[in-house]
């Protein structure tokens, strides 16, 4: 049962919020109804149990496969998803790493130590947390229809709360820079969860008799909308109404002016809306793998139709019997057995018309296809960083493989980092400073400093390592020039051209070294100067040491009075400046 009727949406005064809200809502359907056509479609041929395009879909475990005969998009797309947890967000091993802006404190040993630990205690909240489940829906959701989205919410128990949405379920809008900045859905909830979630006294008339008659699981619209607030006082930013985004639920069949669920606030978007890619000032994402594929998985499920009429008019073909066979359909089965005069042997059953169907052909087609599919979806790149955590694959083993791949699927990390993760990172930080979880601050941080992330997954490792590949062929052919040099026994001058140090930083960077394991080049630099004033007191001490020993010489065999032995010691040795008898 469901309470609400849909010409509840319409109409609304546009002075309330629900009118506002109801009138907007109908917009952002409209903007997207092109898309939803084509999400629709890749539903059908390539992922039928995701996407939700009607308010009352909900668990449906009834779900039929709508076009779907061959499972090769399902496949395809469950590889990228657990190919992008894998290479990208593995809960095996640290994905990032968080730092400071500014390079100067990042060399104060408090100052690292306490990055340490708030990655540290980021990544343990994500594993407390549903964060990484959402994550695979995420991918999933991106690799097929282009466009995902989340909800964060804070928890009391796991810090953070991730509710993410399938298609057809949300609308979303960007702002004039096209970073999307507003969310509608419309979903449904049951008597007791409105109860449960906005309180007895906040739903409307109609819910609270349901709940007074004990009907507890009959279902209500219900619409939720986050979006920049409009009107709010700067001064009182703390307070959730006036913090700089709203996350409000209206019950669309409440007309009362004031009719509002929840009214909450936050203080940044809590909405992960990535994009695979975007094209002018589109809002929702495009150019995608389950885009690219359609049209392959579309003529995939097409031929897997044809090879099996094919295969039922080589097994069962149409047959001309003749009449006195009529009523004997037995004789007509495998094994079946009949009789006819030996003049008439001729007529027996046979063939209507020959069908020569070529079903290698057939199979080859479904086999380009299906590689077509695996190709769109990056099946090969994605099923090799799944598998790090488990065959030991390097980042570097991955570029030497896939660099072609790896430059292609670069523009969408990029936008992955910038629309996904930085911000995940961000509202989790924000969530654990609210909850006083965040380690202790060290003096040399006055606050306000911004933090830097850093990605180290096998992904970006492998995208920076094919960046670096001509700086080690550089090296690789200064290192050859070198022996040459010194084979002909000349001194390996070409080792000059090469800045071995600002070299190893780079590649330091590239493989994602820890920054505490790497020496400065400050701390390099003072070793040097050190090293070279050794060597200056050393080189005086050296020269010393003879002089002193032709001192006491001196001394020992003349006996003369020595009490200025370097003087004397000069003297004898032709040092210094001869006198005007000399001359």
């Amino acid at each position: 049962m469901v309470v609400n009727a849909e010409s509840a949406y319409e109409g609304g005064n546009p002075q309330t919020v629900r009118g506002r809200a109801l009138r907007r809502l109908q917009a952002l359907k409209t903007e997207a109804s092109p898309w939803r056509t084509k999400w629709k479609d890749i539903a059908r041929f390539e992922h039928p149990y995701l996407g939700r395009f009607n308010v009352t879909d909900r668990n449906m475990a009834a779900w039929d496969d709508g076009d779907m005969i061959d499972n090769t998009p399902m496949y395809a797309s469950g590889v990228l998803a657990a190919g992008f947890m894998g290479g990208v967000t593995s809960p095996a091993r640290p994905w990032f790493r968080a730092g400071l802006k500014d390079p100067d404190l990042m060399e104060r040993q408090a100052v690292k130590q306490w990055c340490h630990d708030t990655t540290s205690l980021i990544l343990s909240i994500f594993a407390a947390s549903n964060v990484y489940r959402s994550l695979h829906q995420t991918y999933e959701e991106l690799g097929l229809f282009a466009t995902s989205a989340t909800i964060l919410d804070p928890d009391f128990d796991t810090v953070i709360h991730a509710s993410p949405l399938t298609i057809g379920e949300y609308y979303l809008s960007a702002n004039a820079k096209g970073v999307v900045d507003t969310m509608y859905r419309e979903f449904q909830m049951t008597v007791e969860q409105m109860i449960g979630k906005f309180g007895y006294d906040k739903v409307s008339d109609a819910v609270r008799n349901l709940y007074d008659r004990g009907s507890y699981d009959t279902w209500v619209d219900v619409v939720h909308f986050i979006e920049p607030r409009k009107k709010r006082d700067l001064k009182r930013a703390h307070v959730p109404r006036h913090m700089a985004f709203t996350s409000t639920y209206i019950d669309p069949a409440d007309h009362r002016p004031d009719a509002v669920l929840l009214e909450g606030g936050r203080k940044r978007f809590p909405v992960l809306a990535p994009r695979w890619a975007t094209v002018g000032r589109d809002t929702y994402g495009s150019n995608n793998p389950g885009m690219r594929a359609l049209g392959d998985s579309k003529s995939l499920q097409a031929a897997h139709i044809d090879k099996a009429e094919a295969m039922d008019y080589r097994l069962h073909p149409p047959l001309q019997i003749p009449n006195k066979l009529r009523d004997n359909p037995s004789a007509r089965l495998p094994g079946g057995s009949f009789y006819v005069d030996n003049t008439q042997a001729s007529m027996g059953i046979r063939s209507a018309w020959e069908v020569n169907v070529r079903t290698d052909e057939l199979l080859a087609d479904i086999a380009d296809q299906r590689e077509r599919v695996n190709r769109a979806f990056f099946v090969q790149l994605f099923l090799m960083a799944a598998n790090d955590d488990r065959s030991g694959t390097t980042a570097t083993e991955i570029a030497e493989r896939h660099e072609e791949k790896l430059l292609m699927i670069g523009p969408v990390l990029e936008r992955l980092n910038s629309e996904l993760l930085e911000p995940l990172i961000d509202i989790t930080f924000d969530y654990a400073a609210e909850a006083g979880i965040l380690p202790p601050i060290p003096s040399e941080l006055q606050g306000g400093e911004e933090l830097e992330i850093e990605f180290i997954n096998v992904l970006s490792q492998a995208q920076k390592i094919v960046a670096t590949r001509g700086n080690e062929r550089f090296i690789q052919g200064v290192a050859t020039m070198a022996q040459i040099e010194a084979a002909s026994g000349k001194a390996p001058s070409v080792l000059k051209k090469v800045d071995f140090l600002q070299a190893a930083d780079e590649l330091a960077a590239a493989y994602g070294a820890d920054p505490r394991i790497v020496v400065s080049d400050d701390v390099i630099n003072k070793q040097l100067a050190d090293e070279q004033r050794m060597a200056q007191m050393q080189q005086m001490a050296a020269a010393a040491q003879p002089t002193a020993q032709y001192a006491k010489a001196a001394k020992d065999v003349s006996g003369v009075d020595t009490d200025n032995a370097q003087q004397v010691l000069t003297q004898l040795m032709g040092y210094g400046s001869p006198s005007p008898q000399e001359v």
